[in-house]
Parts: structure tokens; sequence; C-alpha cells
């Protein structure tokens, strides 16, 4: 079983940064990819960014040049940077894991509250 432990949500004012940490109970590189995820009050869950096989990345287009994606394989934690935070930013933070062996499976964490207010 995986596990998935999101940390670093909070208060910030417009314009300013936090970094969300995700610690998994494995190996990050066990994982077909790994993601960020986030869903504001009222709508549905959308893709913020994705590192697939720990080289490429994908960004969704309104936070791209704000939000960075990273991992540390040697602490089993994912990461993700944001700077020039806006209010829409507003959402639950999801940690993302996929499998694909030996079957396709999608792990989750429990989020992180992240509002952007002043």
């Amino acid at each position: 079983q995986v596990q998935l432990v999101e940390s670093g949500g909070g208060l910030v004012q417009p314009g300013g940064s936090l970094r969300l940490s995700c610690a998994a109970s494995r190996s990050l590189s066990s994982f077909f990819s790994m993601a960020w995820y986030r869903q504001a009050p009222g709508k549905e869950r959308e893709l913020v960014a994705q590192s697939t096989s720990g080289r490429n990345t994908k960004y969704a287009e309104s936070v791209k040049g704000r939000f960075t994606i990273s991992g540390d394989n040697g602490k089993n934690m994912l990461y993700l940077q944001m700077n020039s935070l806006k209010p829409e930013d507003t959402a639950v933070y999801y940690c993302n894991a996929f499998v694909v062996a030996p079957y396709q499976w999608n792990y989750w964490g429990q989020g992180t509250q992240v509002t952007v207010s002043s």
C-alpha cells in the first residue's frame, strides 16, 4: 500500500510563494508518474503539474512560469514550488502517484489547503 502525505499549505497573500511537499512511502522511481492536482470549491479536480519517469514535466497553462514540480529520490519527496500566487490558485492541492504494474492505479494524498487572499 502506498501512502502519500502532503504538507506546506496555508494562507498567503497575492504575489507570495509557498512550497508544497509530498512524502511518499516508497521510492519515487517506483512510480510511472507523479503529479499535483487541485480542486477549488464547486470545481472539478484539475492537473496542475506532472512529472513522468522523473524526466518529462507538464504544467497547466494557468501555472506555467509560476509553479515548478520537482522530486528528491533520496528522500522520497515530491515538491511543488508556487510563486506569484493568485487568488484563483486557492484550492485543496493533492499529491498523486500513478503506477502501471502489475496494474494501473492512482494513489492520492489527503490534500492540503492553499488559500491566496489579502
